[in-house]
């Protein structure tokens, strides 16, 4: 976007543009969300930053009213690929916090340096100033939303020292800890010990995400309805447990989580994981909007308006549940991935019927052979991409690009493009793979309809947005198209993988 068209979000009160763009009036000292209710500042003296880093950077601090820091990320860092957007999704999850700037430049492959100059080129601000900034919204969130003790608030955002976290709260939001908390918090039930929060998104929000989850919900690890998901999660510090729960019929259709188990130190990683898989830095109206354009996709996208693209709470976890889920049911992926869980161990905060943790990749190959059936191909691939996770060889995550992500998984046998292309979706929210060969994908198309003389089999109108395009065809897969049988396909734990990669 360029100045004129921030302006005119800014003009309009747009919440769309919230958490997208600050918006910094150099007659107050202020910066603020595009939706702030406030007189609209004259053109000239406003200034636009990409980040709320680059702001405070600049020297402005938050309006009191209108609460920048309390929005929906941008989901400009799934839709760029680049070193500044995989940056971002890291620190997001903390890396700063623990590993420092160093550690985070080691794993996009730059120097520190090379790193803080990029950074402070394409965003206004460097990885220390981003990193402050999020330390910054999650205390907040937490004094407004809990009952938790300063010291703890300050500890848990990743604040080195309580002075820090005060010297910080006054210069980013011109408040107090105290009087930011006095103006905001509600009373939380007495005798109350998990941790509830209010997670904020752009409507509007299908909750079919849940249904996708529950489906797929293993056991002991995970439990899910049409409108709750809880799980235990591993954790650097340590064992997680949590749960999120929606309500269409509240005021503002709330989302819920409720953290009934975490090491203070992991509670930033907690949230942001939390928050990629249930795709809630998503805008739904761009994408709807897009969606809309392609003639075999409008009305779904009318009958389903904002549709979310699972993400992935642990980027080992998910390529075993994808590579365990090849050429099989949904229901047939869950038993297998059942059976596999036992070979994991206890969690060390159980609680809600959740008692035992996903396996880890070095549970996984060394107890893995005898709980896993199926082709032996399969069992075996399954089982090496395991020990090279367990033994350091293979290494990905939420800072790769889908390119990279390719580099690292193609040399594995069993892994092909499509497992790829599936795994850039859910682990780095990619916002637009197109699994071709995906036999729920060919499915959706044949039930929705092959489309006007114009359209394209790689649904190229759809772009940059052919993730969520997909995800309208899973669902339309799920149903018959009007006078035609129902087709049966095998579903794994996405859709249906070509023959050809399950048997490389």
């Amino acid at each position: 976007m360029d100045f004129w068209q921030r302006y005119r979000a800014i003009d309009a009160r747009d919440t769309r543009f919230d958490g997208q763009f600050y918006t910094a009036v150099r007659t107050t000292g202020i910066y603020c969300r595009p939706s702030c209710p406030a007189r609209t500042p004259k053109a000239s003296n406003v200034t636009f930053y990409e980040t709320s880093a680059a702001a405070h950077d600049a020297g402005y601090r938050a309006c009191k009213r209108c609460l920048p820091e309390a929005v929906p990320g941008t989901p400009a860092w799934n839709l760029r690929q680049d070193i500044a957007g995989r940056a971002m999704r890291l620190i997001s999850d903390g890396v700063v916090t623990r590993d420092g700037v160093d550690g985070l430049a080691a794993r996009l492959g730059y120097s520190s340096r090379q790193l803080n100059r990029i950074l402070s080129q394409e965003l206004g601000a460097g990885p220390l100033s981003l990193a402050r900034a999020g330390r910054a919204q999650t205390a907040r969130t937490l004094l407004v939303s809990t009952s938790m003790k300063l010291a703890d608030v300050a500890f848990a955002a990743g604040f080195s020292s309580v002075r820090q976290f005060n010297e910080t709260m006054a210069e980013v939001f011109g408040m107090t800890p105290t009087a930011l908390r006095t103006a905001r918090h509600p009373k939380a039930p007495a005798g109350s010990t998990a941790l509830t929060l209010n997670l904020p998104y752009r409507e509007p929000f299908d909750p079919g995400v849940f249904t996708f989850l529950a489906v797929r919900a293993i056991p002991g690890i995970e439990a899910g309805t049409p409108v709750s998901y809880a799980r235990t999660l591993r954790l650097p510090q340590g064992d997680a447990r949590f749960r999120v729960d929606y309500d269409a019929g509240a005021p503002g259709r709330p989302l819920t989580l409720t953290i009934g188990a975490v090491d203070l130190r992991d509670l930033p990683a907690l949230l942001s994981r939390v928050r990629r898989l249930f795709d809630l830095d998503a805008d739904p109206v761009a994408i709807d909007s897009a969606l809309a354009g392609e003639a075999r996709l409008a009305a779904a996208v009318a009958g389903t308006p904002g549709i979310r693209m699972p993400g992935a709470l642990d980027p080992a976890e998910m390529l075993v549940r994808a590579m365990a889920g090849q050429q099989i049911t949904v229901a047939a992926a869950r038993t297998a991935l059942t059976r596999l869980a036992a070979v994991g161990r206890a969690s060390q905060s159980p609680g809600e019927g959740l008692d035992r943790m996903f396996p880890t990749p070095a549970e996984i190959a060394g107890g893995g052979s005898a709980v896993l059936r199926g082709p032996q191909r399969r069992t075996a691939a399954l089982l090496a991409a395991a020990a090279a996770m367990a033994d350091g060889g293979l290494d990905f995550g939420y800072g790769d690009s889908p390119e990279s992500l390719a580099a690292k998984l193609l040399p594995l046998p069993g892994v092909g493009p499509w497992t790829t292309g599936y795994l850039a979706m859910r682990i780095l929210g990619a916002p637009d793979i197109f699994l071709a060969n995906d036999a729920a994908v060919r499915n959706g198309i044949r039930v929705l309809g092959e489309g006007t003389a114009a359209s394209t089999p790689d649904f190229r109108e759809a772009s940059p947005w052919r993730s969520y395009a997909t995800m309208h065809l899973w669902r339309a897969a799920a149903r018959p198209a009007t006078g035609t049988p129902r087709r049966t396909a095998a579903h794994s734990d996405h859709g249906t993988r070509p023959a050809e990669e399950a048997n490389r």
